[in-house]
Parts: C-alpha cells; structure tokens; sequence
C-alpha cells in the first residue's frame, strides 16, 4: 500500500468531501475516488458511505484513520530525521512513552526543566501502559520510558535499567458535588455503596485489593476504554474512581479528589535500554526523579487529615487532556 494514497483518504475523511479533497491535494476528483476505490480493494471492506453532505468513514473507515494519522505523522518525522541528519551528524529525537497519568504531568514537566538547562531539544511522547512500554523500550522503539509496578507488575529483563522514582498513594477521584468532596482521609468501608469505574486491570486489581483489605467489596459495575472516559464518568456523576495521586493536579475542574486510609500504592520507575542510551536520557531522569518529588510534596500537603470533621469544599484543579 502506497502512502499517497493512504493521505488522500485521510484528506478525504478530513475534508468530508472526494471534491475538497481534490483541490487541496490538486488532484482530479476522479483520482481520488480511484484511489479511494483501490484502497477499499485492497482491505476488502469499505472504508468510506455517502451522506447527504458529502462523505464520511465507515466504521472500518474510522478504525483504519485512526492508524493511517499515526502511520503518516511517523513517516513524516522519518523524513524530517533524515533530511536533517543529511550532514552526516547525529540528531534523532528523544524518544519518551509513559502510562497516561504520568504523560499527563510528571513526563512535561520534567522535559521542560531538561529544556531549561540543555536548551532546545526535540522530542516526542507516546502515552501507554506499563507492559508494552517496556517492551517498546527493548524494541529500541523508545528511549526512556515512566512506567509503574501496578499488576501485573515489571518484568526483570536485562536488556533494560530500571530507576524507581518513589511510590504514589492512589486517591479516589470524585464529582465535585459528591457528599465526600473536600473530607478525607476515608475509610474504604465509606465507598462500599458506590458505584466504580476502571479503564484497565491494574487499576482494579488495586482497588479490590484495598477493598479486601477492608473486609468490603467495590462494585465495578462501569468500565471505560482509557483514562479520559473514565474521568469523564466520574465528572457527570455515573461512578467514583481509583486514580493515582500523581494526577490530582492535572485534573478537569469538575472532578476533586479524597484520600483514603491506609492507601493502595504504586512503584514509579523509569526504563531505559542499557545499549546505546540517548545522550538526554541521563539528564531526563534526573528531571523526572525532580519532577515526581515535587508533585508527590505537593499532592501530600494538600491532602485533608483524617480528624477534619466538616467538608472544605470542591478542591478545583487546572484542566488537562490526557491521551
């Protein structure tokens, strides 16, 4: 499959339009049906469905633009790596993946402070879960990678160097309007009522560990397909979650946060491969040790005590997507 054409039909669900789409890529609308056409072909399903407005993918259409954006925007930075390093020098970019809470803070953060001293340097990250960053560290696919031991765990591999950052006490995160909402430290005997969410197994795994602990069940009765769903659930009211307190400086205003008594918590670890490690990947680390420490000093300083006997309010943080 040629790139070109996987661009045109990008265009084409971008613009809505086989005729838009032509006079931006200054081909004839004929070309980019064929295209469009010989594609589909090729899949064997059809990728786009004519509406009265235009066009608009399928939902294998939608599923194939979701890889064809990813696949393009890294054949991009292929050439641009390239044509850059024409000179003979070396100057890829820094490559760093992170699970979704960290990507939403510790991991900028951190790269700004490294930018600050080093100055300008060029760099991409990659949001995901601990297991697959870790092999895509392996992979050579990543040159630093911010994971977490929550179940299943790490692997030991020898290919790699691990460097713990610190544990992270979990928090329940809660609509703003919520009866728990500016209390805390609780008991997971309060929540045993509630209704949960979870967007991946470790997460739950925690939480019906504590919830063991307690000698009370949590209901994880809704499910989303990653951390923003799950936020999302929890800001209109639907459930309550178990995120980690890394986060709760990161969040969207219409969410606040409890603690909880003896909380579930998680190792944070860098990885990175022990072969030919990026030159800012040393300094990286040492950002991301100042970094977490940080929002880990702060995160416990903002916490209620268990003797506060009256809410405080909606504690309202600075918003932020994390993907």
């Amino acid at each position: 499959m040629e790139l070109t054409v996987w661009r045109t039909f990008v265009t084409v669900c971008r613009l809505g339009s086989l005729s838009a789409a032509a006079a931006e890529l200054h081909h004839t609308q004929s070309a980019v049906s064929r295209q469009v056409a010989g594609l589909e072909r090729q899949l064997g399903v059809p990728l786009i469905e004519r509406h009265a407005r235009g066009v608009r993918p399928t939902p294998a259409g939608e599923v194939f633009r979701h890889h064809a954006l990813a696949t393009l925007s890294e054949a991009d930075r292929a050439v641009r790596a390239a044509r850059e390093a024409g000179d003979g020098a070396f100057n890829r970019p820094l490559t760093v993946g992170a699970t979704p809470s960290l990507a939403a803070g510790i991991v900028p953060e951190a790269i700004r402070a490294l930018q600050k001293e080093a100055g300008s340097i060029r760099w991409s990250l990659l949001p995901g879960l601990s297991a697959p960053l870790h092999h895509r560290v392996t992979t050579g696919d990543l040159d630093v990678a911010v994971v977490t031991d929550a179940p299943p765990g790490l692997p030991h591999d020898p290919r790699v160097e691990r460097r713990f950052l610190g544990l992270d006490d979990m928090v329940v995160a809660l609509p703003v309007d919520h009866p728990q909402a500016g209390r805390g430290p609780v008991h997971m005997q309060t929540l045993a009522d509630e209704t949960w969410v979870e967007d991946n197994d470790g997460s739950a795994a925690l939480l019906h560990q504590h919830a063991a602990r307690a000698g009370v069940s949590a209901r994880i009765d809704l499910t989303a397909a990653d951390l923003p769903g799950k936020l999302a659930l929890v800001a209109t009211g639907h459930a309550i979650a178990l995120i980690p307190g890394v986060l709760t400086r990161a969040l969207r205003i219409d969410i606040t946060t409890v603690g909880l008594v003896d909380p579930p918590t998680r190792g944070i670890y860098t990885i990175t491969p022990h072969r030919s490690p990026h030159p800012c990947a040393a300094p990286l680390l040492d950002q991301l040790a100042t970094a977490f420490a940080s929002i880990r000093s702060d995160h416990a300083t903002h916490q209620p005590t268990e003797t506060d006997a009256h809410p405080i309010g909606p504690t309202l943080h600075d918003g932020i997507t994390d993907s």
